[in-house]
């Protein structure tokens, strides 16, 4: 079943636990952690692309690009680094339509999600993230930095929009605390 939802609201679609929604921006997510590190995630087949937020969910930087291995050794990527970075949740992007309708990638991301959730034992919310590559693009189109740097960059960037979108939408105002560019160009 495919639902419309506004670009940049958390999808309202039924899911089983731990994954977490909400139905509207302003609602937080019933048991969603208000505080504490989380990790945006721009989900791809390929490549993911990793967020992280402060522990008071105020500032947002992007982190890596990780490339996809097997599940297995991804399992272990994002256990090791929620560990590490002592996550409270996830936030995976949810790739809609246009007009709000779920596609392929979609069911393909809330698999992910779902998956991601029962490997690390945290809470997920799925994002709406509608425009979020062509925004990351925009902006990095913006630096002086070489289209080769901007092409690695794009999907950590779309993360950090993910996450920073997610926290806006649920009032915790958080920006950017890390350039877009670097000395090296």
């Amino acid at each position: 079943m495919t639902r419309s939802n506004p670009a940049n609201q958390p999808s309202d679609a039924p899911l089983r636990e731990p994954i977490a929604e909400t139905t509207h921006s302003s609602q937080l997510i019933q048991g969603f952690p208000s505080s504490g590190r989380l990790a945006g995630i721009d989900f791809g087949s390929v490549r993911v692309g990793l967020a992280l937020c402060d522990p008071s969910q105020t500032w947002v930087t992007p982190l890596a690009i990780y490339e996809r291995r097997s599940k297995p050794l991804d399992g272990d990527y994002l256990a090791r680094l929620a560990g590490q970075e002592q996550l409270v949740g996830w936030v995976v992007g949810l790739p809609l339509h246009c007009s709000g309708e779920e596609s392929q990638k979609s069911t393909e991301a809330r698999h992910f999600a779902r998956w991601l959730g029962e490997r690390t034992a945290l809470p997920v919310a799925l994002f709406d993230e509608r425009f979020t590559t062509a925004e990351a693009r925009r902006l990095l189109n913006q630096t002086a930095l070489s289209a080769n740097k901007r092409r690695q960059r794009l999907d950590g960037m779309a993360a950090h929009l993910i996450l920073s979108h997610f926290l806006g939408a649920r009032g915790s105002g958080a920006s950017s605390s890390a350039p877009l560019d670097d000395a090296t160009g």
